[in-house]
């Protein structure tokens, strides 16, 4: 496989200190306890990779989508790893990655990223003869043109963009430098992401999308909701991948993702927020990556006009009505953290700044507030049939309906559906959701999940004053700094509630022992052009 050269003199490294720890044969047990005496589980490779020797080429990887995109481009899918980013990665690949192993930055597809002392360029240098799938060359302009085609579509993460990069400049064929209109160390982060997967121009050549991308693997088949077959590419730039071919399956909730894994059905899957289905992957001896992030688990309130959470009074009753711990002992069996915090204790971000407290009587009372001037107690709740989505429902529908509210429980026929009336059709008033913050680049769903003109806030919430603290987070110089800012939120978002905040959770992708070459970057998304598999 090739090697990117890299230019030690001027590499990015360092911008962000490593907060994932190698953990060998991690069971429920390795967890570190918060002052409260919860547990809290680290962040890192678990279980044990057996030794099989040199990489063998040959086989297919069966991957288990927690959500399965409809659309297999990235100016109109979200890409994270819960939401298509894993299936664009094999497409597209991306610019940079984040090596979680060492805390850094490095090339993924590109060959070299550089920063000048100031924060404010960022140039990255393509490797020669990268091409398309359908022949083309990868070369800085075809970079600028999937870039500005992705901002144009106001695509996920496009307002950060425009936000922050005043200018890209392609001064020859295999350089991109990007020049930002102020620092900003975790700038790379979006060349990890959506922005970093580069479409060729050929998409669009018959007037209708088709995915065309530099990275390992074309499609060989595409039904949505049903399958995605890809098959590896002998022209990659960074050589043939070992796999003949990965293919990724919609899956229905964490239980049956556990199962599908014991019978064999999949090699790799990625698990959300279901720590009891988690607990039994890791003691069952299963290899991955878990992430347990701040926000992740989240009740998602719809505040645009004509919805319930459109009354700021509202929000503070869900917030203040509803005991994050019932919600961890009822769906995650006391295994989860309860807190109410945008980071949990224990992350390099925690500042001590608390979240709001549960407290019935005052949601009772604001709740009284709101119905005497109109409001008439009903709400409804969003969710799956995924029996750990369920008993959040029921939990929360319990502890509203007891200081008042009048809630009905309705179903989206699964994740994908979910995830459409969210956050396309915004057609819903509460839901359980996430908007985990990275410890790469803490901004970025701070942002994403709060921003007023971001097409990832799903709730609707805007206000300046919101904003402007935001910014406050993505431009502080030093790690104190940004822990006082994001300290800052917490206590403005105590006040106006953009979401309630119900705990950290963990998201674990999960493979067997016998997948090896996994590599993980930004938001758990996974790259597969060195996995192999053993046995085949």
């Amino acid at each position: 496989m090739h090697n990117p050269a890299f230019r030690p003199s001027r590499l990015l490294s360092g911008g962000i200190t490593a907060l994932a720890v190698l953990l060998a044969g991690c069971s429920s047990g390795d967890a570190d306890a918060t002052a409260d005496g919860t547990q809290q589980r680290q962040s890192g490779f678990v279980g044990e990779q057996a030794d099989d020797g040199a990489p063998v080429a040959g086989g297919s990887l069966t991957f288990g989508s927690y959500s399965l995109p409809t659309v297999l481009d990235p100016a109109r899918t979200q890409a994270a790893a819960s939401t298509g980013g894993t299936e664009m990665a094999a497409i597209y690949d991306t610019l940079v990655r984040y090596d979680s192993e060492n805390g850094t930055f490095v090339p993924q597809l590109a060959e070299s990223l550089e920063r000048d002392d100031s924060l404010e360029t960022y140039t990255v240098t393509l490797r020669p003869e990268t091409r398309f799938s359908d022949g083309n060359v990868l070369d800085a302009p075809a970079v600028r043109w999937s870039i500005e085609r992705f901002v144009a579509a106001k695509a996920d993460a496009s307002q950060t963009w425009t936000s922050v990069v005043d200018s890209i400049d392609t001064p020859d064929e295999r350089t991109v430098v990007f020049r930002l209109k102020r620092p900003w160390g975790d700038f790379p982060a979006l060349l990890s992401l959506g922005p970093g997967m580069i479409v060729g121009a050929g998409s669009e050549k018959d007037g209708t999308f088709s995915p065309v991308g530099a990275g390992p693997f074309t499609v060989t088949k595409f039904a949505p909701h049903e399958e995605l077959l890809l098959s590896g590419r002998s022209d990659y730039v960074g050589g043939k991948p070992l796999l003949d071919a990965v293919r990724f399956v919609p899956t229905a909730g964490a239980q049956a993702q556990y199962e599908s894994m014991r019978s064999g059905q999949f090699d790799i899957t990625y698990i959300l927020r279901d720590e009891r289905v988690i607990d039994q992957v890791l003691a069952a001896g299963y290899t991955g990556y878990l992430s347990p992030t701040g926000q992740n688990g989240i009740g998602v309130i719809n505040s645009r006009p004509g919805r319930p959470g459109a009354d700021l009074r509202v929000r503070q009753a869900v917030a203040y009505g509803v005991d994050p711990e019932a919600i961890n002992q009822r769906a995650n069996a006391g295994l989860g953290t309860a807190s109410s915090e945008l980071v949990p204790e224990g992350s390099r971000w925690y500042s001590g700044a608390e979240g709001i407290p549960f407290d019935p009587e005052r949601a009772r009372q604001l709740l009284d507030a709101a119905k005497a001037d109109g409001f008439d107690g009903r709400i409804s709740y969003l969710t799956t049939h995924d029996p750990g989505q369920q008993a959040t429902a029921l939990t929360v529908q319990a502890s509203l309906q007891s200081i008042g509210f009048d809630v009905t429980v309705d179903y989206a026929t699964d994740t994908t559906d979910l995830v459409r009336k969210v956050y396309r059709d915004h057609d819903f008033d509460l839901t359980r959701g996430g908007a985990p913050i990275g410890e790469e680049a803490p901004f970025l769903n701070l942002y994403g999940s709060m921003g007023s003109d971001s097409r990832n806030n799903a709730t609707g919430f805007a206000d300046p004053e919101m904003d402007r603290l935001l910014l406050a987070v993505q431009t502080a110089p030093t790690d104190d700094d940004k822990r006082d800012a994001i300290g800052d939120v917490q206590r403005y978002a105590n006040e106006t509630v953009p979401y309630v905040l119900w705990g950290p959770a963990a998201v674990l992708t999960a493979w067997e022992p016998t997948v090896h070459g996994v590599k993980r970057t930004v938001t758990d998304i996974m790259l597969f052009d060195s996995a192999w598999k053993s046995g085949t």
